[in-house]
């Protein structure tokens, strides 16, 4: 059996679990992070020997399509376990996996990732927080921008820059910043999304960190840093499938029984054919996403990081399209609340533009897969 192509026993067993979970969901988005935390279904990804499930991310993005075909997707597993979770995992010290890795997998810990600023972009080498050495202590001074569900995070994982004593260049670094640490603030950013999760800005103004406040080595920060976003590109492509997902389901069931004329509206080709269409791109995108999954697994970092740009692409585009096809399907009745699927035209835009734009994956491809020269 290709564990590309098609599912293990064991992840079709996941699915079906999952799906039943969502479909029970009774809405309150807290109440299913704790059961789903309960179940072992947050930290599936995580190592047994911290209270995971010692899956990978191909569990991990089963867990949030699943939840989003069933219409709640819970975007805080991009960050806390995906993210953050991967990262302390792989590079943490055994008291930093002993401290924060159990509580990520079964929920009762949440941890946000920040690593947008306001002038920086998709540019991460123009990040203007830095960090520096005061004592045995580091001092973190900087912005950030979209930072998802700070508020209900117990800690943040923030990308810095710390100078290199060689060369004297800022280069990347990993910092847990608890809370409630003295000169860490957050504001909330108004969306124009329907999200239970909110946006923040951050200001870290001299925030003082313990040494072991560091995560990893200090001079791998940026190979630490893509560890942890090739998980959230990953994930990015679960996110988008699941909503495409529960578009599409909601317009054919929609297509297949609605009748104005002397046949349901879905056996007109102009119906049919679209809703078709748009089904083939969601199926073909899961297929990169799971050969992304399966190569991060398999501990192909650069190989993987090629198909996760990839699948974010291909994801991204089809759940766009799968929300417009079935809000028009529709017609009014795509736009009321009734059918739930007018939100989605604003949420369906998310995984085209964050955690990177697809503009940038195609930079990406164009460079790194083609060998095309940069324009910038």
């Amino acid at each position: 059996m290709n564990p590309i192509t098609t599912d293990t026993p064991e992840r079709a067993d996941l699915r079906a679990a999952v799906a039943a979970l969502g479909k029970g969901h009774g809405g309150d988005i807290q109440e299913l992070w704790k059961e789903a935390g309960k179940l072992g279904y947050l930290g599936i990804n995580l190592p047994e020997e911290y209270g995971g499930g010692g899956g990978g991310i191909a569990e991990l993005s089963i867990v949030l399509e699943e939840l989003g075909a069933a219409g709640c997707p819970l975007l805080l597993l991009v960050v806390s376990p995906a993210i953050c979770g991967t990262v302390i995992s792989r590079f943490g010290t055994e008291e930093q996996k002993r401290r924060w890795l159990p509580g990520l997998a079964d929920g009762s810990v949440r941890m946000a990732f920040g690593i947008t600023e306001p002038d920086a972009g998709s540019n991460s080498h123009r990040i203007t927080t830095t960090a520096r050495r005061d004592g045995d202590d580091w001092v973190l001074t900087g912005r950030k921008v979209f930072i998802t569900g700070v508020d209900t995070a117990d800690a943040t994982l923030i990308v810095g820059r710390t100078e290199d004593a060689r060369t004297g260049k800022l280069k990347p670094c990993l910092f847990i910043v608890p809370r409630e640490t003295p000169g860490f603030a957050y504001h909330h950013i108004p969306m124009e999304l329907d999200s239970d999760e909110r946006q923040f800005e951050l200001v870290l103004d001299d925030v003082r960190l313990p040494a072991d406040a560091l995560v990893g080595d200090e001079d791998a920060g940026l190979l630490q840093l893509f560890a942890g976003l090739n998980p959230e590109r990953i994930m990015t492509a679960a996110f988008a499938l699941g909503m495409g997902r529960f578009a599409l389901a909601k317009a054919v069931d929609y297509a297949r029984t609605r009748q104005v004329w002397k046949e349901p509206i879905g056996a007109h080709q102009a119906i049919a054919h679209p809703l078709a269409q748009a089904h083939i791109e969601l199926e073909l995108a899961r297929l990169m996403t799971a050969k992304a999954a399966y190569l991060y697994d398999g501990g192909d970092d650069a190989a993987a990081g090629e198909a996760a740009n990839m699948a974010k692409y291909a994801a991204a585009e089809a759940a766009v399209k799968a929300v417009d096809q079935s809000v028009h399907t529709l017609g009014g009745n795509g736009l009321s609340a009734e059918y739930g699927l007018a939100r989605l035209i604003t949420a369906s835009r998310v995984a085209r533009i964050a955690p990177v734009s697809r503009e940038m994956i195609l930079n990406f491809v164009s460079h790194q897969t083609l060998g095309l020269p940069k324009s910038y």
